[in-house]
């Protein structure tokens, strides 16, 4: 038992290897199963594997108010990816920063609660992944402070979920009315599978205290030192080369020192005599299948991969949530943004100190599921009505996108003076798909990544993001806080209403910004030249029928190989309406009783 940097000599086999690299939402699913595993059979051994650092107790993971930390360019507990140059994204790079620490996202995210909706599930057609089975394990992982008149959340779970101790108070009570004003109600409850179209106060994975509850602190480092699990043991700072495969079946992995972390040195190799579980997330699970020549044969056969199994899907259409971030001055004041936590204009240590409760929020107090009205529908066009008719208008539950006031300037803070809060809007159910593979054999060779932002050939995505970008500025302007842009305008053309949003009078008399055609041309351009990856991986490797580019079956199982599993957000058969951290939880404890019926554990 134990957590290393480096594995003892004598551990050269074990029962159950669960390889897990720094892709987001990848570790967090990690630490659960193998907690799961652990708990079923203590005499089980336990091998997971983890690209980045230990975690413990690290005031940055532990406190929520250092989300921004991780997202910042040579952030220390992120990975960034970088998509090709697109002409869908006007010559710009797509950009996605992955957790790189143990808990994977868990330990960096925004610790945001949300939910998917029952639709979700619906569209999976998998049995044993239905709704209410998936109900029933997003219950098991979390203990929920909030109300629960329908006995919608889970009472006995090891996450705890609650308010934030700190709230920005006035800017969260504006954005709501601001909402209220544009024809949005505040529901209690956004996130009970249920009927949507409105804001909620939200809640977030911290216990009452303020502290992240990631999977690692929730679940792992608890059972690595109540000296009950002896076999269960942790190697950081190692990163998966490949698979072994002997016969079609998952005899182990090779791994080696993350040269990021420890000097360079060799291969080694540790063998599993029961099952090895992939859990590197959807941007790392298909590299590693792909070099331990999992794949398209096509692929493997120009990266000069020998094929063990024949699988299309592995890397295929990958799947994100593509957002806009609208920023603007405010009349808040310092006390009520993030800005100079950020700025460091405040001393952290004396703040941790004290356990001063601004710690504990990640600065964002509502978040919104949005649909438009059937009117707003038929003005974005026949393209994207033909889309709103097949996916989103006779499922009056599934919104179109998210939106949530963020009390703070999402880049660097020192660069601009005041206090800023930004407007977050992010479409939900992209058309638009990409791509991971690899190139090469080798860990280090260079990966084929292209998310195809915005790729969609109808262009329906960008129009998502014409009705966010006025339906934003419409709350932004209803706003008693609101001063003025920080973003520049899209170049209106001489003489458009659209290129003034100053507003006079009171709020409530503010008249909705007047598009011509020709504005929403120079919009969608503009949207090109701005949106972006909002983090959320997933579906590279989806549980679907072969045939349909599927890579697992229903029982996680990677088609063509024995004893080879998938537990992370890359199985995911199709989108979700939510941040993703609430459905790969589900994942974890769904994959855990999967593998515990397998192993023939008594749970």
């Amino acid at each position: 038992m134990g957590l290393y940097t480096k594995l003892p000599v004598g551990i050269q086999e074990v029962d159950v290897i669960i390889a897990g690299e720094p892709f987001l939402e990848g570790g967090a699913t990690g630490c659960v199963v193998a907690s799961r595993l652990a708990d079923a059979d203590p005499a089980l051994s336990i091998l997971v594997i983890e690209s980045g650092i230990n975690n413990y107790n690290d005031p940055m993971v532990v406190h929520p108010a250092y989300f921004y930390s991780h997202i910042a360019p040579g952030a220390k507990y992120a990975l960034n990816y970088q998509g090709p140059k697109s002409e869908h994204l006007a010559g710009r790079q797509a950009s996605l920063p992955v957790g790189h620490i143990l808990g994977g996202g868990s330990s960096v995210n925004m610790v945001l609660y949300s939910r998917a909706q029952r639709c979700d599930y619906e569209a999976w057609k998998t049995p044993g992944w239905s709704p209410d089975e998936m109900l029933a394990y997003m219950n098991k992982t979390e203990t929920y402070h909030g109300p629960d008149p329908e006995g919608s959340h889970g009472h006995n779970g090891p996450i705890q979920v609650s308010p934030s101790k700190f709230r920005s108070h006035r800017l969260m009570d504006d954005f709501m009315a601001a909402m209220n004003r544009v024809g949005y109600p505040e529901l209690e409850d956004i996130n009970k599978m249920g009927p949507t179209n409105g804001a909620m106060r939200t809640m977030s994975y911290i216990d009452p205290e303020g502290r992240r509850q990631d999977t690692a602190h929730m679940y792992l480092h608890p059972r690595l030192q109540d000296g009950k699990h002896p076999n269960l043991h942790v190697l950081v700072e190692s990163q998966v080369e490949r698979v072994l495969i002997e016969k079609q079946k998952a005899v182990g992995v090779v791994y080696r020192p993350n040269p990021l972390y420890q000097p360079r040195g060799s291969s080694r190799t540790i063998k599993a005599k029961r099952m090895v579980i992939m859990n590197c997330g959807a941007l790392g699970t298909p590299p590693v299948l792909e070099r331990s020549g999992i794949g398209d044969a096509k692929i493997l056969e120009r990266a000069g991969v020998p094929l063990k199994a024949d699988v299309p899907g592995v890397g295929l259409d990958y799947e994100d949530h593509q957002g806009v971030m609208y920023v603007y001055k405010s009349s808040l004041t310092p006390e009520e943004t993030l800005d100079n936590f950020n700025a460091h204009r405040v001393d952290h240590d004396v703040l941790i100190k004290n356990k001063d409760t601004l710690l504990s929020w990640n600065s964002v107090d509502i978040q919104a599921k949005l649909r438009p009205t059937e009117i707003e529908v038929a003005g974005l066009g026949r393209e994207f009505q033909e889309v709103w008719n097949r996916d989103f208008k006779d499922i009056p539950e599934k919104p179109m996108m998210i939106i949530s006031p963020v009390g703070c300037f999402p880049g660097d803070p020192s660069a601009v003076s005041g206090q800023h809060f930004t407007l977050v809007g992010w479409s939900l159910y992209p058309s638009s798909r990409g791509h991971i593979h690899i190139t090469g054999p080798g860990i280090d060779d260079s990966l084929d990544f292209d998310p195809g932002t915005l790729s969609d050939p109808r262009g329906t995505d960008v129009k998502q993001h014409v009705w966010m970008y006025k339906k934003q500025l419409e709350i932004a302007r209803r706003m008693e806080v609101f001063e003025d842009i920080t973003f520049d305008l899209p170049p209106f053309p001489s003489g458009s209403k659209a290129a003034s949003i100053k507003a006079s009078g009171p709020v409530a008399d503010i008249k909705d910004i007047e598009y011509t055609t020709e504005d929403d041309k120079v919009l969608e351009q503009w949207i090109r030249e701005h949106a972006n990856s909002i983090w959320h991986p997933m579906a590279t490797c989806k549980m679907a029928p072969k045939e349909k580019n599927g890579v697992v079956d229903p029982t996680l199982s990677v088609y063509g190989i024995q004893g080879l599993k998938i537990a992370d957000i890359s199985i995911l058969p199709s989108n979700i309406g939510c941040n993703i951290c609430n459905t790969s939880l589900a994942i974890a404890e769904k994959a855990a009783d999967i593998f515990i019926q397998e192993l023939g554990l008594k749970k």
